[in-house]
């Protein structure tokens, strides 16, 4: 079939859930994807946040062609040496002693509510400890809890109604999580960057005193860090950057470099709520997605990728700071390291997003207004100064479509 059989044959086919772009990816290779008609994209968007490695990275390919040659799957019946060697690395790193290995980040956030509401009650004996305050804007998964977790009523809306027991308070506003917490909340579960409600940095001082109310109220503390995590803030874990630790963390996403994967990392106090039989995967932790994340976890570091987070992240905020100088389009630029938003005035992003496409650019909009850049962390500053020069391009083109009579012939 040609590429427009497919897309017909797709679209027939596929959930209508989705809405994918019109055109199919084929193949790739580091921050670039070619689709079925030839033409080269610069990847920007990066699978959200999922290729930490680019296309084709030469350790990964390897890695995973070997495993795929041995074992990919046992079932948690057994151990492997690629999961035990994964578990080992992620609490050497971090400030967990034990791990969870799941599928997906929404599995992940699962599994980190079902361990704090388990563990107040079977630990700690309180069996009115059950509800949970998670944030305004905030995105947790697809799942029941998941989404019930996620504040934004959007998300919600046709499959009311959601899981008692959740309440949202306001990011970045300790304010609004004193009125809300109680002797009735078994945890707190933030994003310590809010990923599809915007691309919103938490203040440090907030992530600070989210830990003081916790400990204050017996409360644990869950940061949610599937998009932010493994490297994208300039710090392997985006909760090393603030200084703060929390009982449970997730992952997902980067962590696998493609391949999915997902994590709940907490420390031995808080896995104390479970034991043998209360919660359980088929395919967490299997050998091959076990493999894939211990080589991204390697190769962040050998290749120093939290640094480039660091100094590509700066190159790309710089210039697209420079843009919002002049701009009466952009509201504000905000992120950490290579998870950075645009934020635009109403109607402006979506259709920015589709110009950056036609010129060989792939970003995606997150929450109302904001288009998001979250490039494979082994983009090089050629790669960056590109896609500024794309974007201002497309920024330029939609100012002059709003302002016919600015245009210059």
């Amino acid at each position: 079939m040609n590429t427009t059989e497919l897309l017909e044959s797709g679209n027939a086919h596929n959930s209508p859930s989705y809405a994918p772009a019109p055109v199919i990816l084929e193949r790739g290779e580091g921050v670039r994807v070619w689709d079925t008609e030839g033409r080269e994209y610069l990847d920007f968007l990066a699978g959200i946040a999922v290729n930490s490695l680019g296309y084709a990275h030469p350790a990964l390919t390897k890695a995973l062609q070997r495993q795929v040659g041995e074992l990919m799957h046992v079932s948690n019946m057994f151990f492997t040496k690629p999961q035990i060697e994964l578990m080992d690395l992620l609490c050497e790193r971090s400030f967990g002693d034990r791990v969870f290995l799941c599928n997906s980040g929404a599995e992940a956030n699962e599994t980190a509510l079902k361990l704090a509401r388990r563990y107040q009650k079977a630990v700690k004996g309180d069996e009115d400890r059950v509800e949970f305050i998670t944030f305004k804007q905030s995105f947790h998964g697809r799942t029941f809890a998941a989404i019930t977790a996620t504040g934004q009523p959007k998300y919600h809306k046709g499959f009311e109604p959601m899981l008692p027991g959740f309440t949202y308070a306001t990011f970045n506003d300790l304010a609004s999580v004193e009125a809300l917490i109680s002797e009735r909340t078994a945890a707190v579960m933030v994003e310590p960057i809010q990923g599809e409600g915007g691309v919103r940095p938490a203040d440090p001082e907030f992530l600070k005193g989210l830990r003081e109310i916790c400990d204050r109220f017996g409360a644990l503390l869950i940061f949610d860090e599937v998009q932010c995590g493994i490297g994208r803030t300039g710090t392997l874990f985006a909760y090393e950057g603030y200084g703060v630790a929390p009982d449970i963390m997730t992952l997902a996403k980067g962590l696998g470099g493609g391949v999915p994967i997902g994590a709940c990392v907490a420390t031995e106090e808080a896995f104390k709520g479970f034991e043998r039989g209360s919660h359980a995967t088929t395919f967490g932790g299997n050998p091959l997605a076990s493999t894939a994340a211990l080589c991204v976890l390697e190769t962040v570091e050998s290749e120093n990728l939290q640094e480039n987070a660091i100094a590509r992240g700066n190159q790309l905020m710089d210039g697209l700071g420079k843009l919002a100088n002049g701009s009466p389009t952009i509201v504000e630029v905000r992120g950490k390291g290579l998870m950075v938003g645009v934020e635009c005035v109403e109607g402006a992003a979506g259709e920015i997003v589709g110009l950056c496409r036609e010129r060989g650019l792939l970003v995606n909009v997150a929450g109302p207004s904001t288009v998001r850049f979250v490039p494979p962390l082994v983009v090089r500053a050629e790669d960056v100064q590109s896609a500024l020069g794309i974007f201002e391009e497309s920024l330029h083109e939609w100012e002059a479509k709003q302002n016919p009579s600015k245009q210059v012939g």
